[in-house]
């Protein structure tokens, strides 16, 4: 049975070296980010995300991965994200967010720092944040209209959603000037303080995430209700915000 490393770092030297032996002078760098690069790790549990940056020719080779891709999956570490450094810095105005929350919390592990140099520009920020905030409000309406009411569902409905809305509350309070909190609730709270939204309605649906709540069915549904609600409260706060 493949070891899940119980800290990432464990894993280092061995994934490094089987990289650097398939891609050679092709591998730029290889950097953890997320949840294994912080606080929130749970062994067992807990995807280790790498991005590989590699050269124009190294990106090429993929096909020399897929063995060991498929190896390392079976110790928790997810299906890495390969790049090239020119797709990184073009991603920058395409995709702020995703590029902010892991620059947040990383580890370079191999080779050069190729997040460090990043930087982002406030309305294109603005416009993802506004742009997913919408698109995911219509998949929470239709979403819930397909659970027919039963509670289970829009708990799982709520559960699947809930992580990508702590990820805009962060580019929220970078748009702010607001120190970026660690831990989910934090970022939750901060977000609600910094743009007048009821952050109790989130930390609910956060109690339901962890399934550490004890709401009845039709508090379940008034929970997903009021998140709904709240969504579209700042969608409507977004479009009128100027950075």
């Amino acid at each position: 049975m493949a070891k899940i490393p119980k800290k990432p770092e464990e894993i280092f030297e061995e994934i490094t070296g089987e990289y650097q032996k398939i891609f050679g002078a092709h591998l730029i760098s290889i950097i953890l980010f997320g949840s294994g690069a912080g606080e929130d790790y749970i062994p067992g549990k807990s995807d280790i995300n790498f991005l590989i940056t590699l050269t124009d020719q190294g990106i090429d080779r993929l096909d020399r991965a897929l063995e060991t891709v498929a190896r390392w999956r079976k110790r928790n570490v997810a299906i890495p994200l390969f790049m090239t450094r020119t797709y990184l810095e073009g991603a920058q105005d395409a995709y702020p967010i995703e590029l902010l929350n892991m620059k947040r919390h990383y580890v370079v592990v191999s080779g050069k720092d190729i997040l460090a140099g990043l930087a982002f520009d406030r309305c294109h920020i603005r416009l993802q944040v506004e742009r997913e905030l919408r698109g995911k409000l219509l998949h929470l309406r239709r979403g819930y209209l397909a659970t027919g009411g039963n509670a289970r569902k829009i708990r799982a409905l709520i559960t699947l959603s809930l992580t990508a809305f702590v990820s805009l509350f962060s580019a929220l309070l970078y748009l702010k000037d607001i120190e970026i909190p660690h831990g989910k609730g934090e970022i939750i709270t901060a977000a609600g303080n910094a743009v007048g939204i009821d952050a109790a309605v989130f930390l609910k649906c956060e109690e339901i995430r962890k399934k550490t709540d004890r709401f009845s069915k039709n508090e379940v549904t008034a929970v997903f209700q009021a998140y709904m609600k709240e969504v579209g409260s700042l969608c409507d706060q977004i479009d009128r915000m100027e950075v």
